[in-house]
C-alpha cells in the first residue's frame, strides 16, 4: 500500500509499505476513504521537535471502511464506514469514563495514545486501529462524496477546536476569542457558534481565513497583534475582556495573546501543541484564569459532530482548500508550510 513517509525534516516521500494486519483481538483494519495533513505535522517537517525524524510514517486523521476486525470488537464490523479520533481510547478505563479518552490509561500503557505512532500512520491507503470499540464511531449511513471532507475534519481539527471552545466555556451570552486562524481555530469558531456564544472574535490577518471564519459564525475579526490586539478585544468586550479564549497555536506569543484577552476569572482552552512556551503562575494568580487543554478528547464529541454533519447543520470540510491524491502529499506539505493552503485533503 502507499504510505506517506517523512525521511527527514523537509523531505516527504510516498512509498510502498506492507499492508497492516490485526495484531490484537481489539484491533480493526480500515481502508481509508481520505486522510489529511495536520498543522502539527509541520513541526517535524520544519525540524522543530526534539526527536529526530527518521523515515517516520505520517498521519493521524482518518475515515474509511472497516475491512477486518478482531474477535473482541463488538461495535463495528466489516463494511461499516467509520470516523476515528486521532487519539486511541479503550472507552473503559477511569480516564475514559471521566471524559478524557485522549489520555486513555490502557492506550498509553500499551505504548502511545497517539494513533499515528501506534497505527504506523494514517496518511496511507490502509491503517490498523487499536481499541476499535473505544476509538471508532460508525456513521449512520455511507457518506456521500460531499460529506467526506466534513467527516474528515471531525477526526481531529473540528473535534479539537470544539473541545477548545468547550473548555473556554462558550455558551449563550458569552464572548469568545479565537487565537489562531488555522483549521483548529476555524473549528473552534464552529464549536463556539454551536455552543451558543453571542460574540465570537477571530484574530486573523488572512483575508481568506477571515471570510471562512465569518461563514462559520465569527462576529468580529481582529487583525492587530500584541498590545494593539488586546486593546481591540477589550474595546469589543466593554473593557473587561472575553469570557473565554481559544489558544490554537502553541507559541509563547499566542499564549500571551490569550492571557491578555481573557477577563479576570475567565477561561482559556489551549490546544495548540506547545513549542518553547511557558506561563508564570503569578499571571494566573493575578487574573484568576481557568485553564484546560491538551490533546483533545475528540472521541467524546464524535457522536455530536457526526450527527450535525449528517443533518447538514455544519460544514467543517470547508477548511480543506487544497485536495491532492496521496501520491502528491509532498506538495501538500510544502503548501501548508508556506501557508498557501490552510488544510490539505489527501485522496486515495
Amino acid at each position: 500500500m502507499r504510505s506517506v513517509i517523512m525521511e527527514e525534516p523537509g523531505k516527504v516521500v510516498v512509498e510502498d509499505r506492507p499492508m497492516p494486519t490485526l495484531l490484537e483481538s481489539t484491533d480493526a483494519v480500515i481502508k481509508l476513504a481520505a486522510s489529511c495533513i495536520c498543522g502539527s505535522d509541520l513541526w517535524p517537517y520544519r525540524g522543530a521537535q526534539p526527536e529526530p525524524v527518521d523515515h517516520q510514517q505520517m498521519g493521524h486523521e482518518y475515515i474509511g471502511e472497516v475491512i477486518e476486525v478482531g474477535d473482541d470488537v463488538k461495535t463495528v464490523k466489516p463494511g461499516d464506514f467509520v470516523v476515528g479520533s486521532f487519539c486511541i481510547s479503550c472507552g473503559e478505563c477511569a480516564t475514559c469514563r471521566d471524559g478524557y479518552p485522549s489520555r486513555c490509561l490502557k492506550a498509553i500503557a500499551a505504548g502511545d495514545g497517539f494513533i499515528g505512532m501506534r497505527s504506523n500512520g494514517t496518511q496511507a491507503e490502509y491503517a490498523r486501529i487499536p481499541f476499535a470499540d473505544g476509538t471508532l464511531i460508525k456513521t449512520p449511513a455511507y457518506p456521500t462524496a460531499e460529506q467526506i471532507p466534513h467527516l474528515m475534519a471531525a477526526s481531529d481539527v473540528l473535534g479539537t477546536g470544539w473541545y477548545a471552545a468547550d473548555a473556554a466555556k462558550a455558551g449563550p451570552g458569552k464572548a469568545i476569542v479565537v487565537v489562531g486562524d488555522g483549521a483548529v481555530g476555524l473549528g473552534a469558531v464552529i464549536g463556539a457558534k454551536q455552543l451558543g456564544a453571542e460574540k465570537i472574535i477571530m484574530m486573523s490577518r488572512n483575508p481568506k481565513r477571515q471570510e471562512l471564519a465569518k461563514q462559520f459564525g465569527a462576529t468580529h475579526v481582529v487583525e492587530e497583534r500584541g498590545e494593539e490586539g488586546i486593546a481591540k478585544v477589550l474595546e469589543l468586550t466593554d473593557g473587561v475582556g472575553a469570557h473565554g479564549v481559544v489558544e490554537a497555536v502553541g507559541t509563547q506569543q499566542a499564549f500571551d495573546q490569550a492571557l491578555g484577552c481573557v477577563r479576570h476569572g475567565g477561561y482559556i482552552g489551549f490546544v495548540g501543541v506547545p513549542h518553547d512556551s511557558s506561563i508564570g503562575t503569578d499571571v494566573l494568580f493575578d487574573k484568576q484564569v481557568h485553564l484546560e487543554g491538551g490533546p483533545a478528547p475528540v472521541r467524546k464529541y464524535l457522536p455530536t459532530l457526526i450527527d450535525l454533519i449528517y443533518k447538514g447543520e455544519i460544514e467543517p470540510g470547508k477548511v480543506f482548500d487544497l485536495v491532492l491524491p496521496i501520491d502528491e502529499a509532498p506538495k501538500g506539505y510544502e503548501a501548508m508550510d508556506q501557508r498557501t493552503a490552510t488544510k490539505v485533503l489527501l485522496t486515495m
